[in-house]
């Protein structure tokens, strides 16, 4: 178990801990007992892809029954104490304070606003039913698969059917592999799913994103695209890795996600500027991206500002308009902890983040109000108890 100062009181919800076991059977036991309580209703967990995952998920349910589960794998972890590696950090939710209802949407490509529909209304009425009183109000978390490709899909056909309940949500990760990534509902892990989260609760919450990129005057557009598969082919009519690697600098063979963390590239809507991440470099030379992108659309060069400077802002915001939070329930993005690796700043962050009481996972995509973005720090702030 972690030697977490920030961990939460036995008493207090929600409740959060976190384990570095990479024994099942073990690393759950701990989270048990860190968090039971006899008005445990919901426990949200993100975990390591080192774990043997089906062993994981039994030990869980062991452990925690009869209370319902959910959560998925990342692409590191945001503990107590900080960022982590290799471990599984979970927060608990007292009936008391919080209805929740979720569901798995089991078939991404097949998700329609008529099955949206459905859903909603199920997790309003599961709400509801479980709300410890009438002025109580929801938001809702998304856990996608991360390497699915069908986020935006998924995404706005949910957001149409919310009718403007707060949301965002996070991709799930596997430690940087890009092979498999799962989310876990219903007693197991799955891929190709998604997880629909909604608390209700009548403390008062915000939900937030931001990011600390600033648009620089050069311009690229994509003038070939596999839509399909996100895989940009050309640039400015040029080969896009070719093109990318002219614009910062850099040969072609040295773009690593590293690079891409430092020199992202961004679509203006509006005033505001969405990063479309780039994954990696196909051996045709074609870029892969996180995000959909389409031909014809002019990406943006971005260049960083003082990130833990900007993020600290933010959090000092959200402490002044909610009170001191109970929990910031946070979707980070893996690019913009690679950022923080390559500066050296990883300690910086973590002290940041444990002294807001922050939890939560490095992401492969975060999720703000229906739309799938790159290279932020999304989430809700929840406040403490009236």
């Amino acid at each position: 178990m972690f030697d977490a100062p920030g961990s939460s009181s036995p008493t207090a919800s929600p409740r959060t801990a976190a384990s570095d076991s990479l024994d099942p059977e073990r690393a759950a036991a701990e989270l048990a007992e860190a968090l039971a309580g006899p008005g445990l209703g919901f426990v949200l967990f993100f975990c390591s892809a080192d774990y043997p995952l089906a062993a994981l998920g039994e030990a869980l349910e062991r452990a925690f029954a009869p209370v319902p589960l959910a959560g998925c794998t990342t692409a590191g972890e945001i503990t107590p104490a900080g960022y982590g590696r290799g471990c599984i950090v979970a927060i608990g939710f007292d009936r008391d304070d919080f209805a929740i209802g979720c569901a798995r949407v089991a078939d991404l490509e097949a998700f329609a606003l008529p099955q949206a529909q459905r859903l909603v209304d199920g997790l309003l009425a599961d709400c509801r039913r479980r709300a410890p009183d009438a002025e109580a109000r929801p938001f809702v978390l998304t856990l996608l698969d991360g390497l699915s490709s069908s986020e935006e899909q998924v995404l706005s056909t949910l957001e149409a059917a919310l009718g403007g309940i707060p949301n965002f949500g996070g991709s799930a990760g596997d430690d940087n592999r890009l092979s498999h990534t799962h989310v876990y509902a219903e007693g197991g892990f799955h891929d190709a799913s998604a997880v629909v989260v909604m608390i209700a609760s009548r403390r008062p919450f915000e939900v937030f994103t931001t990011h600390h990129l600033r648009p620089r005057r050069e311009k690229l557009v994509v003038t070939a695209v596999d839509r399909e598969r996100r895989r940009v082919l050309e640039l400015n009519a040029a080969p896009a890795a070719e093109e990318y690697a002219r614009l910062v600098g850099r040969p072609v063979a040295a773009l690593d996600a590293g690079v891409f963390a430092r020199h992202p590239l961004a679509v203006r809507i509006g005033e505001d500027h969405y990063v479309r991440s780039i994954q990696r470099v196909d051996d045709d030379g074609g870029l892969r991206f996180y995000c959909a992108v389409e031909n014809g659309i002019v990406l943006t060069a971005m260049e960083p500002a003082p990130m833990l400077e900007e993020l600290a802002g933010v959090l000092d915001g959200l402490g002044r308009r909610l009170g001191p939070p109970a929990l910031i329930l946070g979707c980070d993005c893996f690019l913009r902890r690679l950022e923080l690796e390559a500066l050296g700043r990883v300690e910086d962050a973590s002290r940041l983040l444990a002294e807001a009481r922050v939890v939560g996972f490095n992401t492969y995509g975060e999720q703000h109000q229906g739309r799938h973005i790159n290279q932020t720090f999304t989430g809700v702030a929840i406040g403490s108890r009236g």
